[in-house]
């Protein structure tokens, strides 16, 4: 019998002393207006730091209860009401009467902080979602501007869970938040149940640098447990490495927790790399067994190596863009409700001869 996969350990150590710890925990208070709250910053950082120095992650948990494999073992309780928002979000798609489509504007742009303009991405993406409103959709509106812009929105990286062993990667993600470490005020938690709730998405992305903006990759990383996470963290009591190799190596299932919805894309930008980001959204939601939108893939120049400063002239001057967008929209929703009838053959079920 082979013996069970080694736990690999040896990276560098990352531990603060309590000065470098203070040092970190002050530059939240830089301006001069907290320098009268001087003692209550103090008492404050003693507190933060012993939660650091025992490194209290989850300080509130309760037993996880009837329906998981370990009922007595204790889960955050942030987790569980993430958990409780997925299910609620899936009972309410279920019972919907109108096709609900989550729009998102993926561009980090924003006219409420640098660089004080709005986004061509949000300009095409009001667009798309004004042209399903026409047909009576419900538009979820994702402007993930607002991470660069909101205080306190913050999208944490994801941790990839996932190469250790897939079911050491929870759905919801149970890496966050981790109040030992100061990393609280995640996003995704609510964006899970918007991702759930909806029937279709339709994602309106710039180019930026070649690749996706760092605000989409985020959370596009993050919804990796989307694809084939482990919906019981008592089956690995939290995040135990061995615990999580040998469940997988028993043969794990990967649910598909957001497969069978509808997808649509519109992918701009100025000088390179339109055709590679389509290819790579197209394929990273076709691998979580969404459906793309028959016509609804569209990749476009727009002010093809023109000035930037002139770029939002660009877009008012190529009306086929816009309309393209406008069919895109249509598309997703005829998809979708092609989808809701069992008509569409993307429904089929399908047999993965090559699990990941």
């Amino acid at each position: 019998m082979p013996r069970p996969p080694e736990v690999r350990k040896g990276q560098t150590d990352v531990k603060l002393d309590r000065d470098a710890f203070a040092a970190r925990f002050r530059e939240r208070f830089y301006d001069p207006a907290f320098e009268a709250h001087a003692d209550e910053v103090d008492a404050l950082l003693e507190v933060a730091w012993r939660a650091y120095d025992d490194y209290r992650k989850s300080p509130r948990t309760r037993a996880a209860g009837p329906g998981f494999a370990d009922p007595a073992h204790e889960l955050p309780v942030e987790w569980l009401a993430a958990r409780d928002a997925i299910h609620e979000a899936a009972r309410r798609r279920e019972n919907a009467q109108r096709s609900r489509v989550l729009v998102v504007c993926a561009s980090p742009r924003t006219d409420q902080t640098c660089p004080g303009e709005m986004s061509k991405t949000f300009r095409l993406a009001r667009v798309a979602a004004e042209t399903l409103e026409a047909d009576d959709v419900v538009v979820d509106f994702l402007d993930l501007s607002r991470l660069t812009a909101e205080y306190g929105r913050i999208i944490h990286p994801c941790k990839s869970c996932v190469s250790t062993a897939m079911p050491l990667c929870h759905w919801p993600c149970s890496c966050y938040p981790n109040h030992a470490i100061g990393q609280v005020n995640d996003w995704m938690n609510e964006l899970y149940p918007r991702w759930v709730e909806a029937d279709g998405v339709l994602l309106v992305s710039p180019v930026q640098w070649y690749q996706a903006p760092s605000t989409l990759k985020l959370m596009m990383d993050r919804l990796v447990c989307a694809d084939g996470g482990n919906p019981d963290p008592t089956t690995t009591h939290g995040k135990t490495p061995a615990e999580a190799k040998a469940l997988e190596l028993q043969g794990w299932h990967y649910p598909r927790h957001l497969a069978g919805r509808a997808f649509a894309l519109v992918v701009h930008g100025d000088t390179a790399g339109v055709d590679l980001l389509t290819a790579a959204l197209h394929g990273w939601l076709s691998d979580m067994h969404l459906i793309p939108a028959d016509d609804g893939i569209i990749g476009r120049y727009l002010g093809y190596y023109q000035p930037y400063a002139t770029s939002h002239d660009a877009l008012d001057d190529d009306a086929a863009l816009m309309e393209e967008t406008r069919q895109a929209a249509r598309a997703l929703f005829a998809t979708i409700a092609s989808i809701r009838r069992g008509e569409h053959p993307g429904l089929k079920p399908k047999r993965d001869p090559r699990p990941k």
